[in-house]
């Protein structure tokens, strides 16, 4: 449904050119959750930007449906949604009146009323978007995305800003969507949504794809799972510059401060001792630590924390 080899993108500076993808490859399927992962900057609002057709690829190839997406008309267009996380929605209307005007650019658009009902739009079809919550505008750009019955969708960070219920409808609603063989395209920071939703994972580094594969394959790997532990107390810049140097402290998704850490490289007794010779030497006594499963966002912190050999 989508693919993409050895797609370059750069863009004049006054220093010459710089190179924002450096060749790009990865597919997507019929049927199945695409995630693209990455930190700020690595590159994958331009990969989107490629893939969707509204960007230009310096070199390389693109095929959405077999064609190339930037010289493609209304045909290509029409089987193709898009859902941006911020802009891209008229302000001054209503829900109600954007979903019912775009259906008129459509031969066989969804069925408008039934796809407010599986969003619960209702509630808020009739308020202007601009005074929207972040999550209602969200659900209501998921909805505009499906109008046309796309054959593939791009969903951009589809569950930020959503409420627990809120994240249950649109995760079930991707489920059926993969279910009945559309393509899904999407990005997202929160890793455990990535986890629970994608098929195939691909995570951009810097310009270039740093691995790429399904959950299982990226957390099933030969190294031995991290060690976590949390504290009660923040650990000071001194602490962690004297924390054993083969190997990595990686903060968790809690506080900045304090909360859960993550040890990586851990290979036999002997690591852990020294884990615990550092506790010893600062006085330190975690909350609770264990050895757990390799998870994406383990992977995610491994391949975007490390400067490359």
């Amino acid at each position: 449904m989508l693919s993409l080899t050895n797609v370059h993108r750069d863009v004049p500076t006054r220093s010459g050119r710089f190179q924002i993808l450096k060749g790009v490859s990865f597919e997507a399927k019929v049927g199945e959750v695409t995630a693209l992962l990455g930190p700020n900057g690595a590159g994958k609002t331009t990969t989107l930007s490629i893939a969707q057709g509204i960007d230009k690829a310096s070199s390389g190839t693109v095929r959405l449906l077999g064609a190339n997406p930037y010289r493609a008309g209304a045909g290509l267009r029409s089987q193709v949604g898009v859902m941006l996380q911020e802009g891209g929605l008229p302000m001054a209307v209503t829900g109600e009146r954007l979903l019912h005007h775009l259906t008129r650019l459509y031969q066989a658009p969804a069925d408008i009323e039934a796809l407010m009902d599986r969003l619960q739009i209702h509630e808020f079809k009739n308020r202007q978007i601009r005074r929207l919550s972040g999550g209602q505008r969200q659900r209501l750009g998921m909805a505009a995305a499906l109008v046309g019955r796309p054959r593939v969708v791009f969903l951009d960070e589809p569950s930020a800003g959503l409420d627990p219920a809120s994240r249950l409808i649109v995760f079930e609603l991707i489920e059926e969507l993969k279910a009945s063989g559309v393509c899904i395209i999407l990005t997202t920071h929160l890793l455990e949504d990535a986890q629970r939703l994608a098929d195939h994972v691909v995570l951009i580094r810097e310009g270039l794809v740093e691995a790429a594969g399904s959950v299982e394959e990226l957390t099933a790997t030969e190294l031995r799972p991290p060690l976590t532990f949390r504290t009660s107390r923040s650990l000071t810049e001194e602490q962690r510059a004297d924390f054993p140097a083969h190997l990595t402290l990686l903060q968790g998704s809690s506080s900045a401060k304090f909360g859960v850490w993550r040890v990586t490289g851990v290979q036999g007794p002997a690591d852990l001792h020294a884990v615990t010779g550092w506790w010893l030497r600062h006085d330190l006594m975690p909350t609770d630590m264990g050895l757990s499963g390799k998870s994406l966002e383990d992977v995610f912190w491994e391949l975007t924390t490390h400067d490359k050999a």
